[in-house]
């Protein structure tokens, strides 16, 4: 076997980090009866609402597919709901949905600070910052092309 670049070992490693911090986040966020994943999902609808699905499937990074099977369980739970205008289905939160994201949004902010808090500087967490926002620039114009 080669060896490694550098680029793909960074590559495992953000990887990596991103499935177990969600891996936390879901055992942390169970005492609020939602998944990391429903969590981004009325986090985006909170920031965005009235979203087209198709925007939100974007801005989650998921197919309309699976944004549409997340979706209707947050219909069925009534946190958001959902209108058709011709082809465009709307989103937007119901007054539980807001009720849940407001009670959930403080404690999620606070546990996932600390775990940067915990291991990084300010410093280092201001560097790592800069460098990941340049990294998620470069692919979303190769994305673009």
């Amino acid at each position: 076997m080669k060896k490694n670049t550098l680029g793909i070992l960074l590559w495992l490693r953000i990887a990596r980090f991103t499935h177990q911090s969600n891996l936390l986040s879901n055992e942390f966020l169970k005492r609020y009866g939602i998944t990391a994943a429903q969590f981004d999902v009325l986090s985006q609808i909170s920031n965005y609402q009235p979203i087209m699905q198709c925007e939100l499937a974007v801005k989650l990074t998921v197919s309309e597919g699976g944004v549409s099977r997340m979706l209707k369980r947050l219909e069925q739970e009534g946190y958001i709901e959902r209108k058709q205008d011709w082809k465009t289905k709307w989103i937007a939160l119901t007054s539980k949905g807001r009720k849940k994201i407001e009670e959930v949004f403080e404690h999620q902010k606070r546990f996932q600070t600390s775990l940067f808090n915990e291991s990084l500087t300010k410093e280092e967490q201001k560097t790592l910052y800069k460098l990941m926002t340049k990294l998620q620039k470069h692919t979303e114009e190769k994305m673009e092309k």
